[in-house]
């Protein structure tokens, strides 16, 4: 034990448990055939994941004909590897929403995530799926007082979107908390149980499933000729639903996405687990859920996520989020730990629709901010609709020809959130700024971009500096140099109106 937590405080940290999702650890795996040669269909999904086996699902339940076609094998890759949350509440974004997109797109958002929540419960019960469905309160808590007010503001903002929100006092967590936001109705489940079960419903009648099938390109017209490393398939309509989009089109959105690595702790704790899912509201992002497991209960710890390639070494990840979770708990064993992968979008809204406005028979489903259980399962409804020529509600919030611009109202109204003596990083039409606000109400706007090799500062709310993630620079909140490797200051980077 000793040796254990020396490990854990120096370089020597081993890391704990299986190498490997819990998901992926108590299902069997799967084996559809590879393509075995042209074919045709009315629609053809790039993707075996919750967009590409739900879009599927629900087509054929329409009486469409589908194919699946994957590079490795389904529900493997981010939707194997999730938290899997079934929730609306995405932290704190609907006062944003709200003040950046209107009310209208907004409330878009917010029924299109809660209607995902009900046609999950509604295929579980309905087809009798064995997948650990369970309501859950999903709660957003405050851990430090700065935030108590962004608690409130988002209360209001998603209860005046309709949404099932509160505030609660007294969170059933372990530690001081400054309330938080709650969200009844929510759930979670096993999401590798759910989407197989669904894509044993896929195949046959002129549906398939194709794994180990390599989708090189894709031509438009009609039909749409999907060309894979194994043959051709033909189909009216194609949907990418895969991490990146595998064919990019001049004016598409997706220069505007980018990837964010998080890590994932499997343990079982002495203490019994409050009903509910927990996340804060501050940086670094920690979460919490449980499920049940061989008869007993694992927790999962999430969180230390960073954008992929410019984080600190993995294991230091891994041993910040062991040493929160060994704080608050009292930790038996870790019995897994996997990391994941999300595509993330500048605005934070998801990519659904239309690959271009004149791709008439091209969708696309990315960008799913870490959500996707829920906006991953709106995709599948939202493109459904629009190939069945049926109007869908939500479709102008996340359209990706959408301009991603952060108008300067929003922007000028995250300036004034900011309080005497802090910082934060902003972005003004597509350019980050890190903006720092003296004890005196001074304003300095800086250029994020670390002297050392560019990499982004983050603002340090206990030092009231600005820190480089990747080579360890530093700077004061008015941007001089306190620490190496970078040897100048940042740049000063006016805001213009």
């Amino acid at each position: 034990m000793v040796k254990d937590m020396a490990n854990q405080m120096g370089t020597n940290y081993v890391l704990p448990g299986r190498a490997e999702s819990y998901w992926m650890a108590t299902t069997p795996g799967s084996n559809y055939p590879v393509l075995p040669g042209d074919i045709r269909v009315e629609v053809a999904i790039i993707g075996g994941g919750i967009v590409g086996i739900t879009s599927a699902f629900l087509l054929k339940q329409a009486g469409i004909s589908v194919a699946v076609i994957e590079a490795d094998r389904i529900i493997k890759g981010v939707t194997g590897y999730t938290t899997a949350k079934i929730t609306s509440q995405h932290n704190l974004i609907y006062n944003r929403l709200i003040s950046e997109l209107g009310r209208g797109q907004a409330k878009q958002y917010a029924e299109s995530n809660q209607a995902a929540i009900e046609k999950i419960e509604y295929i579980v019960r309905s087809w009798d799926i064995s997948c650990d469905f369970a309501h859950k309160p999903a709660y957003v808590y405050a851990s430090s007082e700065d935030s108590a007010q962004r608690i409130l503001d988002e209360v209001r903002a998603a209860r005046n979107l309709g949404l099932p929100a509160s505030f609660e006092g007294n969170v059933p967590l372990p530690f001081e908390t400054y309330g938080s936001v709650r969200f009844s109705h929510q759930a979670q489940f096993h999401p590798r149980k759910y989407l197989c079960a669904l894509a044993r419903e896929i195949q046959g009648n002129g549906c398939h499933i194709f794994e180990k099938t390599r989708a090189l390109g894709i031509e438009g017209g009609e039909p749409v000729i999907i060309k894979t490393d194994r043959g051709t398939v033909r189909a009216e309509n194609v949907i990418q639903a895969t991490h990146f989009p595998i064919v990019e089109k001049p004016g598409g959105s997706y220069k505007k996405l980018y990837q964010s690595m998080s890590y994932v702790l499997g343990m079982r704790i002495e203490e019994t687990f409050p009903d509910g899912m927990f996340i804060n509201a501050e940086e670094p992002g920690r979460s919490l859920r449980s499920q049940p497991a061989n008869g007993s209960e694992l927790v999962l710890a999430v969180g230390d996520g960073h954008p992929t390639g410019n984080g600190n070494p993995t294991h230091e990840h891994y041993r910040h989020l062991e040493n929160w979770a060994r704080s608050i708990y009292k930790v038996r064993s870790i019995d897994y730990h996997w990391s994941t992968e999300d595509v993330m979008s500048d605005d934070n809204v998801p990519i659904i629709g239309r690959l271009t406005p004149d791709s008439e028979h091209s969708y696309v489903a990315t960008g799913f901010q870490k959500w996707g259980m829920t906006t991953g399962t709106a995709a599948a409804m939202i493109l459904t609709d629009t190939i069945l020529g049926r109007d869908n509600p939500w479709t102008e919030v996340y359209d990706p020809s959408r301009s991603q611009q952060v108008s300067p109202f929003a922007v000028q109204k995250e300036i004034s959130m900011i309080e005497p003596d802090q910082g934060m990083v902003i972005e003004k039409r597509e350019e980050k700024v890190a903006v720092y606000r003296d004890p005196q109400s001074v304003l300095y706007t800086l250029n994020p971009a670390c002297r050392h090799m560019g990499c982004f500062v983050t603002w340090n709310d206990a030092e009231k500096t600005w820190d480089c993630p990747c080579h360890g620079s530093r700077y004061s909140a008015r941007g001089e140099v306190i620490q190496s490797p970078a040897v100048y200051g940042l740049l000063e980077k006016k805001i213009k109106e």
